[in-house]
């Protein structure tokens, strides 16, 4: 890879989940599906849980590619059932789903069209749309022996349309599977977690960001790529993200003036705080907030444990140990929940958002002071 390239190209876009043939760090949530399938007693619904962007989505339709097909390729190394998901790409069923033409899937996402053409695209998932899901649900399969569903993310569903799914998970159909992709299961009722048998999956490995940032990112500097997958810990899809809003130079930026602290160059603090503030990106002041939360977060952690913690930007653990040294651990925790919530209400309540920034960095000059 040619030096002196920054994180600045362009990626190449990323297919949707239901694009993707292959999947990356989750062997061990392909192994509980295989066996459920191999039993012959397969759940009805399955709560796939974990970060955002680590390939949840990813391995819901891989599965139901796999159920669309009856099981694969067939049989395993013994011939005791299929020992992968995997569909080769080329298989029909591959290319339908891929194409969102199969008949006998159905998704549910935000930004679904409205029955009423009139209405825009909701950012939630409606309860028309679950409604017709559930009938599609109960309906003969036109081309394989089953029925699915994929709801990502399910946090997303209004409460009638959690209120209209969970009859469904009641009152289950048979030959029909519904895949519930979830970043934040908490938001979900009770009563729909309690129905589906649950897949947590962790967070990529090392290895597995490093091939699929080297996949998605070619152009991007290796130190840049193992930097984006610090910041992002293990979530390929935030890797992503934070490459396409330039979020590994913003927090080199924030990472100079905090290693500066106690002392702070106003003339770059106000200029930094004009960036987030009044950037064409609107994402830009959320990111900040994002970046700065979890820098601090970091260093209470390491406060916490005693340790130095690991670097994204050279010099900034020895420059966190000394800071961590200036307060105590309940006293950054404290800085930590404030600047955290101020960002928060800035966003909800449209205050003066250069404001925050400046705030913030005051607060954190007076604890390391």
């Amino acid at each position: 890879m040619a030096a002196g390239k920054t994180e600045t190209a362009e990626p190449p876009a990323v297919p949707h989940p239901r694009q993707t043939s292959d999947l990356l760090g989750h062997g061990d949530g392909e192994k509980v599906l295989l066996r459920a399938w191999s039993s012959g007693r397969l759940p009805h619904a399955w709560l796939v849980t974990g970060a955002r962007g680590i390939g949840k989505a990813t391995l819901a339709y891989r599965f139901g590619k796999f159920v669309l097909s009856g099981g694969g390729a067939g049989g395993g190394l013994f011939g005791d059932g299929p020992d992968s998901l995997g569909l080769d790409p080329d298989h029909p069923v591959s290319r339908q789903v891929a194409a969102g033409s199969h008949p006998d899937i159905f998704a549910l996402e935000p930004f679904m069209p409205r029955e009423q053409r009139s209405l825009k695209p909701s950012a939630e998932i409606l309860v028309e749309h679950v409604r017709r899901a559930v009938h599609f649900c109960f309906m003969t399969p036109s081309s394989s022996d089953w029925r699915v569903i994929v709801v990502d993310p399910a946090e997303e569903m209004n409460a009638n349309a959690a209120n209209a799914l969970l009859k469904v998970l009641e009152e289950p159909p048979s030959q029909a599977v519904l895949l519930l992709v979830s970043h934040a299961p908490a938001r979900l009722l009770p009563t729909i977690r309690s129905r589906c048998a649950q897949l947590s999956l962790a967070a990529l490995d090392d290895a597995s960001m490093d091939t699929l940032l080297d996949r998605h990112l070619p152009k991007v500097a290796g130190d840049d790529r193992a930097a984006l997958a610090q910041l992002a810990e293990g979530s390929v899809g935030r890797a992503l993200d934070l490459h396409q809003a330039g979020g590994l130079k913003l927090y080199r930026e924030l990472v100079d003036l905090l290693t500066g602290l106690p002392q702070l160059d106003t003339g770059r603090l106000h200029a930094f705080a004009d960036k987030l503030a009044q950037g064409q990106d609107p994402t830009a002041f959320r990111l900040g907030g994002e970046l700065l939360a979890w820098w601090l977060g970091r260093l209470i952690r390491a406060q916490a444990r005693g340790e130095t913690p690991g670097e994204v930007v050279a010099g900034e653990g020895a420059a966190m140990a000394r800071l961590a040294a200036r307060a105590d651990l309940e006293q950054w925790l404290g800085l930590w929940e404030k600047i955290a919530g101020l960002f928060q209400r800035a966003e909800r309540a449209n205050l003066d958002r250069k404001q925050v920034v400046l705030t913030a960095f005051l607060d954190l000059q007076a604890a390391a002071s």
